[in-house]
């Protein structure tokens, strides 16, 4: 290692969330998170929901330090110190000429790391942050570290921090092998397809509420292992099925076969959820109000247009099969959920704002003057739910993790390896 010690080396990160379709929810080992079933997701897009991680090492460390959203936590966190351990274990030789910096394998074992994370969307609410954050620390770490371990390597060390999170190390389409070997080793995330061949999908994610949730999705999962005689069923004999007729959906960009999986998985997901002892609920009166609005819809058409899922929490995550369908869902959805009275449009509807062009709303005023949609023939069905929507993103299917080059980005300071 470089006799200089005033250096500091950086490497900063963008990695996405991602949105199961078909669920994890289960683990046959805690320690090793390795699930009960396999399961299926879609990456979404990083410019829309992400996190940014830098990760700094420098001989002036002189312990392991984490800033989450500028504010320090603590490492000695399970999640944290498995992924630590394991990219250390697999460390190689680093060198920067231009910096003068030299730093060989052994050295790895006794330099420290600082960590500085950032979600752009609320953390602990049922929007997946733990599968970015997670995700986003172990692919820094691992160019930190100059790691030779390809995606599904890396993925299996993302898994021993949060499960999902072995699904945010690819783009597009995202499948979870649970795999049988008792050391996890084949239990990692392989892409089914990547996010331009089916790039017709809009999302639109209703965030019910940015709370954090009573119950964790941990103590969820193990609540149900012990109790719930539905998800042993789902695990052996529903998802094996699911997962085969979902990659094919996917491969076919069959957009009908799609919908009806995903909304029928996240309703069982949920059903098991309420057959735990004591039940679970992740969703609320807004969450059903949606599913009744989607379901109305897509009874009513010829061919489902949107499929819905919701991981644990009550967040709606709606998948359109194209644009234009997409502003048809944001009309809807702003007809039944407006802003509150001191919102605006602007910090209501983020993410890609060109849907609402497609959706011919401007402002306030085009909101007021939505019509009732078609297939809504019950009066009562009119009422509108102002507030009960925090706000809307409109996303798409993403790419996966990349490295930030440009130093600007970077939330730790060069000189010092400390927070901005």
């Amino acid at each position: 290692m470089a006799a200089e010690k005033s250096w500091v080396r950086l490497v900063t990160a963008q990695t996405p969330t991602n949105i199961a379709v078909i669920k994890y929810w289960g683990k046959r080992d805690e320690t090793l998170i390795l699930p009960i079933n396999d399961s299926l997701s879609v990456t979404l897009d990083p410019n829309h929901l992400c996190t940014t991680t830098t990760v700094a090492v420098s001989p002036a460390f002189h312990q392991d330090r984490m800033w989450l959203n500028g504010k320090e936590i603590s490492l000695a966190v399970d999640r944290f110190q498995n992924c630590l351990r394991e990219i250390r274990k697999r460390a190689n030789d680093v060198e920067e000429e231009e910096k003068g910096i030299k730093i060989a394998k052994k050295d790895w074992e006794s330099l420290h790391v600082h960590i500085a994370s950032y979600n752009n969307f609320p953390t602990a609410a049922g929007l997946a942050s733990s599968a970015a954050g997670l995700a986003c620390l172990v692919f820094s770490l691992a160019k930190l570290m100059n790691l030779k371990e390809d995606q599904a390597q890396l993925s299996a060390i993302a898994r021993q921090g949060s499960g999902s999170a072995c699904r945010s190390l690819h783009g597009g389409f995202v499948k979870w092998i649970m795999g049988n070997n008792d050391d996890g080793s084949d239990s990692f995330a392989v892409q089914v397809a990547d996010e331009k061949h089916w790039d017709d999908l809009v999302i639109l994610i209703a965030v019910v509420s940015s709370r954090q949730k009573e119950t964790s999705s941990t103590s969820g999962m193990r609540e149900s292992v012990e109790t719930s005689l539905l998800l042993k069923h789902r695990a052996q004999e529903i998802v094996p099925k699911r997962m085969v007729q979902m990659e094919e959906a996917i491969k076919n960009k069959d957009f009908p076969s799609f919908a009806r999986l995903a909304c029928a998985d996240s309703n069982q997901f949920h059903a098991t959820c309420l057959d735990t002892t004591p039940p679970i609920f992740y969703m609320n009166d807004t969450s059903h109000k949606i599913i009744s609005i989607v379901e109305k819809w897509n009874r009513a058409e010829t061919t489902p247009q949107v499929a819905y899922t919701f991981d644990a929490g009550p967040n709606a995550v709606l998948i359109a099969r194209d644009r234009k369908t997409a502003s048809l869902l944001l009309q809807r959805m702003l007809f039944y959920f407006p802003p509150g009275a001191d919102a605006d449009l602007n910090s209501y509807v983020l993410g890609d704002k060109s849907i609402l062009q497609d959706a011919g709303i401007k402002d306030m005023e085009d909101v007021k003057s939505l019509q009732s949609p078609p297939e809504i023939k019950d009066a009562n069905s009119n009422q509108k739910y102002a507030g009960d929507v925090s706000y809307f993103i409109c996303t798409r299917p993403g790419q996966g993790p990349i490295v930030l080059s440009d130093e600007s980005q970077a939330l730790l300071n060069p000189e010092t390896g400390l927070p901005k």
